[in-house]
């Protein structure tokens, strides 16, 4: 089946300015005048690739073979690349109505990138052989997005080499995140790396959850005991999420904080926080407290499907916010280029639509699912609770690390 290779649009920007020398506004004004010109048939996507090739500016150098990280791209099938594995994750059994598998996944990176490689059927098996810092080649795999992130998937065709003879892989960049900031009314299910500032407006109890002490992942009830999928049976400890809306004048979103960015939004530490469980009346004090606060997050959109919404996944909270600051900032951030619309007939204005406001508190508050490996859903039985929980399968990696500014890897779900 044939796959459109897609290149993000900072990318493309990147390429050109990069082989031509010209300045960002100059771009952004070609693209401006593509967009007016076409008059709304075409993606800012559609006309930055004009630009570029009207530039000669060759955007994709190679679509399959050999390829550093970096310009792996979606798409692409056929794809070779080594690098020195970062981290290798459990390997997940499922069951769907199509039959039942495995899948696995290994962090690969070079010195141009990281990326998430994920095998699938009798490929995951070979992931036990792998450790970190060890080098692998990877052959014939096909690249996907999964939630704006890349991953090279392998099939039973494809290839893993361990320690390939004469391959050498210098220093693997960190993986540091830079925030682009938004407005809520921007916001779109595809954005990653986003950062909000708005007005807490309403804040929800917190969820609590069992988790495995050894590992952090989900633990869940099995015959009047906790198991954990990897270590077995256990003795659980506690996490949690809470939620909460923000308004920054242009819209309203649910923000939810799992277990690190919930204490550092409330200003409390992990043992004081589980208190809230034995005694959820104390943390009405804390949501009054909470509420008119200004307040930064730096994290990524999520698509609630059970809901059909977006929400927004904290990855970092910052309370020490200057209005004026944040407000100047805001100032300085380029309009977004708006292709104008084509010229129609005059029609009636049609009725407004009513503003949107922060639906009321649930009985019990719906948790948004982290961003899961992508396997075919398994078959779940869902809690007998009302409204449906999104439970999280388990703590996201940004929680299971110190300290709190650290690189954000996705785990294995």
């Amino acid at each position: 089946m044939y796959k459109i290779i897609q290149i993000p649009y900072d990318q493309i920007i990147e390429k050109i300015k990069t082989s031509t020398n010209i300045s960002d506004t100059d771009i952004q004004a070609k693209i401006d005048d593509k967009l007016k010109q076409l008059s709304g048939l075409i993606s800012k996507e559609g006309a930055a690739h004009i630009i570029a090739n009207q530039l000669g500016v060759k955007l994709i150098e190679k679509t399959s073979g050999r390829l550093e990280i970096k310009n792996i791209l979606s798409g692409m099938r056929d794809v070779e690349t080594v690098g020195k594995i970062q981290a290798v994750y459990d390997i997940k059994e499922f069951t769907t109505t199509r039959g039942s598998g495995k899948v696995g996944s290994f962090m690969l990176g070079d010195e141009t990138g990281v990326i998430r490689v994920v095998c699938w059927g009798s490929k995951a098996e070979e992931i036990t052989n792998l450790q970190p810092t060890m080098i692998a080649k990877i052959s014939n795999g096909y690249v996907k997005n999964n939630n704006n992130r890349l991953e090279v998937h392998l099939n039973d065709k494809s290839t893993i080499t361990p320690n390939p003879e004469g391959e050498t892989i210098g220093t693997v960049p960190e993986q540091t995140r830079t925030y682009s900031r938004k407005q809520v009314a921007q916001l779109s299910k595809e954005d990653v790396n986003s950062e909000l500032v708005g007005t807490i407006v309403q804040v929800y109890d917190p969820h609590f959850f069992e988790i495995c002490p050894t590992c952090n992942k989900r633990a869940k009830p099995e015959n009047d005991q906790y198991v954990c999928q990897q270590h077995g049976a256990v003795t659980p400890t506690y996490s949690y999420v809470l939620n909460a809306f923000l308004d920054d004048g242009t819209g309203n979103i649910r923000i939810t904080c799992f277990r690190n960015q919930a204490t550092n939004l409330v200003g409390k530490t992990h043992e004081e926080f589980l208190t809230y469980r034995e005694n959820p009346t104390t943390f009405e004090a804390v949501k009054t407290e909470l509420l008119g606060n200004i307040v930064k997050f730096q994290g990524r959109v999520n698509h609630n499907e059970q809901f059909d919404r977006i929400e927004f996944v904290a990855e970092l909270v910052h309370k020490d916010v200057n209005p004026e600051d944040e407000l100047k900032k805001l100032q300085e951030q380029p309009a977004p280029a708006v292709a104008p619309l084509p010229e129609t007939p005059a029609t009636p204005e049609p009725a407004p639509t009513p503003e949107v406001t922060p639906e009321p508190a649930p009985t019990q508050e719906p948790t948004p699912t982290p961003v899961q490996e992508p396997t075919p859903p398994p078959a779940q039985t869902p809690e007998p609770v009302t409204p449906p929980v999104e439970t999280p399968t388990e703590i996201p990696p940004e929680e299971q690390k110190q300290p709190e500014q650290e690189v954000i890897e996705e785990n294995a779900s």
